[in-house]
């Protein structure tokens, strides 16, 4: 975020109001109603199909005239205009995403398209997706394509932790490795930049880390629980401010990078956003410790290979089913994850695929072992 003393600077820091506690949906209809009379509500085939009775119920009562529309296969360009013709059939003069984080992005960006307010209501805690000003574009077959700004965060979130609490455990785990990247991230892109807001923000993704890092495994053992409702808000909630004071250029860098090209690989299609996130962390760390040295950045990836070993997060290629992938399917990766616009080009010294290829293979390289691209060569040269 290079500011001058007369530039504009546009921020979506945080939604217009937020419905946070157990059966939050149900207490939700007032707050719903001021948004809108005719609500398109927009989830995946499977999150309708159950939830529907219930957000029928809640909206009912205010009387709301709803109707529901799937956003099957993606959250894609294809889906996207088949929703605008429902919300233009239905007269919809306001949107409800509700389900994981494809939903919340499909949602916010047809809301953004159609100039309509939107509600989030998240049904897991897999991601920030139902806070943030952003929403990610994919292929009909599930590849990353690009993202979107939006002109502001939603204008309600409704944060149940019953409903979150149904979700498989596997997804909560997933939010904890996205949230986590926003500390590795930010303080590798945005770590001395003089601006209050992103060291506002980089802080914040400290304590985030901290948080994460005392209470994730006491939160999966307990379900429902205080600490576990506190690591819902982190992953949900905390997660979103800090992109939302830090802008873009806090918001992703390797990690992420590595998560969008591996998307373009049908064998990930069933690995959630957060997970290829949390082994994207390693891979970024292991780049800092290849081309520079970076001891800090070898220590790092020790305590959270130690971190992600107690709580369930992938290490490795084969932790995520990837462990028999083709060369050529992991230079292909490499090459999105390295394309010219891509956000790993944040990192203070240049990447190749031919080194990030290095680093996703070696995510689990013991530290001792681990030497820089410099002593490398002086030792081969001494051979």
């Amino acid at each position: 975020m290079n500011q001058s003393s007369t530039s504009l600077l546009a921020l979506t820091v945080a939604p217009a109001q937020v419905l946070r506690g157990f059966q939050a949906l149900e207490q939700s209809g007032e707050a719903i109603a001021r948004l809108g009379k005719r609500p398109l509500i927009v989830g995946g085939d499977r999150t309708l199909a159950t939830l529907a009775s219930q957000l029928q119920s809640v909206l009912e009562q205010q009387p709301l005239n709803d109707s529901f529309a799937s956003y099957s296969p993606d959250c894609s360009e294809a889906s996207l205009a088949s929703l605008q013709k429902a919300t233009a059939s239905h007269q919809a003069d306001l949107i409800i995403g509700v389900g994981g984080g494809k939903a919340m992005d499909t949602a916010k960006l047809l809301a953004h398209q159609c100039k309509l307010p939107v509600v989030t209501i998240p049904t897991s805690a897999a991601t920030c997706a139902a806070w943030t000003g952003l929403s990610n574009i994919y292929s009909d077959q599930g590849a990353f394509l690009y993202d979107v700004g939006l002109d502001r965060c939603p204008d309600l979130l409704v944060l149940d932790y019953s409903l979150i609490q149904t979700a498989p455990q596997r997804t909560l785990i997933a939010g904890i490795g996205d949230a986590l990247a926003k500390w590795y991230e930010a303080s590798v892109s945005s770590g001395s930049s003089p601006f209050t807001l992103i060291i506002s923000a980089v802080q914040q993704a400290r304590v985030l880390r901290d948080i994460l890092f005392q209470k994730s495994a006491d939160a999966l053992k307990e379900p429902g629980s205080e600490v576990w409702r506190e690591v819902v808000d982190a992953t949900v909630l905390l997660a979103g401010v800090i992109g939302g004071l830090g802008g873009a250029q806090c918001r992703t860098v390797a990690a992420h990078a590595v998560h969008n090209g591996l998307t373009h690989l049908p064998a990930a299609h069933d690995v959630l956003h957060g997970e290829k996130v949390a082994y994207g962390i390693l891979a970024q760390l292991r780049l800092e410790e290849m081309l520079q040295g970076n001891q800090l950045a070898a220590s790092a990836r020790q305590q959270l290979l130690k971190f992600y070993a107690e709580i369930g997060l992938p290490q490795s290629l084969d932790d995520l089913n990837l462990g028999n992938i083709t060369l050529l399917e992991l230079r292909q990766a490499a090459e999105i994850a390295c394309s010219p616009s891509s956000d790993i080009h944040r990192l203070p010294f240049k990447v190749v695929p031919e080194q990030l290829m290095a680093a996703m293979v070696s995510t689990t390289t013991p530290v001792e072992r681990s030497r820089s691209h410099q002593e490398l060569t002086v030792a081969l040269n001494e051979e």
